[in-house]
C-alpha cells in the first residue's frame, strides 16, 4: 500500500512539474502570428447581385480587399500579374447608366479607377434588358455579356475563384461591439 502510494505521489509531482514547465513556456501576452500566404497570379470573379444600388459602394470594398493586400508589401503584383472580372446583375447595374452618373459619381469613378487597372466590369445582357437599358447606355469601361449565370458557369470553368461581394446592413458601430 506504501508502494502504491508512493507511485501515486510521485506521478502527482512529475505532472505538477510538467504543468509548471508548460505553463512557464507560454508567454504571458501571445499574439496572433502575421502569416504571408505565397499568393501567385491570382483570377477572380467577383459576382455582384444587389437588392439596393445604394450597397455598391459596400460591395466594392471587396474589389478594394483583393486588389490592395496584392498590389502592396510584400507581394507587389502589377496589373498584368492579376485576372479580375467584376460580373453585376442586380439593381446596381443603374449606377453605370452614362444619363446615372452625377448621382452615382463616387461609385462610378472608384469602378473606372479599378478599370484602369485591369479590372474588367461586366454586366449581364437579360438584366440590361429587365431594367430597359441599351448597351449604348452603359459606361465604356463595361462588357455587356449574353446572361449573368452563363458568364459565371464559363470564367469557374476558366479556374476564376468565384468571390461573391454580400453586403449586410450595418447594425452596430464597431465602437459598440469590440
Amino acid at each position: 500500500m506504501q508502494a502504491l502510494k508512493a507511485i501515486q505521489l510521485v506521478r502527482y509531482f512529475m505532472f505538477a512539474a510538467f504543468l509548471a514547465v508548460g505553463i512557464q513556456a507560454i508567454p504571458a501576452h501571445a499574439q496572433a502570428k502575421v502569416v504571408q500566404t505565397p499568393y501567385q497570379n491570382p483570377k477572380a470573379l467577383v459576382d455582384i447581385y444587389l437588392d439596393d444600388p445604394q450597397k455598391l459602394g459596400s460591395a466594392l470594398y471587396w474589389l478594394r480587399g483583393l486588389i490592395n493586400p496584392l498590389t502592396e508589401a510584400p507581394y507587389s503584383m502589377f496589373q498584368e500579374d492579376m485576372s479580375i472580372i467584376v460580373l453585376m446583375h442586380g439593381t446596381e447595374i443603374v449606377t453605370l447608366a452614362r444619363k446615372n452618373e452625377a448621382r452615382y459619381e463616387e461609385v462610378v469613378q472608384r469602378m473606372r479607377y479599378y478599370a484602369n487597372m485591369g479590372v474588367k466590369f461586366k454586366v449581364c445582357g437579360l438584366a440590361l434588358q429587365d431594367f430597359q437599358y441599351s448597351p449604348q447606355e452603359m459606361q465604356d469601361f463595361v462588357e455587356v455579356t449574353p446572361s449573368a449565370i452563363t458568364e459565371l458557369m464559363h470564367w469557374q470553368n476558366q479556374g476564376y475563384a468565384l468571390i461573391t461581394a454580400t453586403v449586410q446592413e450595418k447594425k452596430f458601430s464597431n465602437e459598440s461591439i469590440r
